[in-house]
């Protein structure tokens, strides 16, 4: 048997399950097949394509994304699985206003953490997990945070830097 036919019969008999969702503050309601992964149905079905695949293998975190305001790699992750959950995109980030940044971006973008940008979206959706917490965040339980992020432009100390400030303003204004 070719691989030819072995693809056609996969494709041709591949199950369809309804999933609902809520994507970026707005419902979902759409069928995917149970095998596909949420990285795949997000930039492929839903077009939201910030969310990036880097690895395929769950270790570069360019593919991070919220469900249910968990910060988790999309690679890792049927569609399937989030039936019922909120699943937040890069898309979905932003100030109060939705035409300004958010204050993880700013920040990133104020100590020059972005490189060349392909990792970002995932440091930024991880970076907001991180920073969920009432202690302020030093070097060390930032780069322990962000261990499961590769960035190929060397930009970590920035990244750090800008993470560590921002949870220093916070705890300074009581955010």
């Amino acid at each position: 048997m070719t691989s030819d036919v072995i693809g056609t019969e996969q494709s041709a008999g591949a199950h369809r399950v309804p999933v609902s969702y809520t994507l970026n503050g707005e419902a979902v309601s759409c069928e995917v097949e149970a095998r596909t992964l949420l990285v795949h149905h997000l930039r492929e079905d839903r077009r939201l394509t910030g969310t990036h695949v880097g690895c395929d293998t769950s270790q570069c975190g360019a593919c991070a994304v919220h469900v249910d305001g968990r910060a988790v790699k999309s690679c890792t992750v049927l569609a399937v699985q989030v039936d019922g959950c909120e699943v937040t995109t890069i898309e979905g980030v932003h100030g109060d206003d939705p035409k300004d940044l958010h204050p993880v971006q700013s920040a990133l973008q104020g100590k020059h953490g972005l490189q060349c940008g392909f990792c970002t979206p995932g440091f930024v959706m991880t970076a907001l997990d991180i920073l969920d917490t009432d202690e302020l965040l030093t070097d060390e339980k930032v780069r322990q945070g962000l261990i499961g992020n590769i960035c190929r432009c060397t930009g970590y100390q920035n990244i750090v830097d800008a993470l560590v400030e921002l949870s220093a303003d916070r705890q300074e204004s009581g955010e």
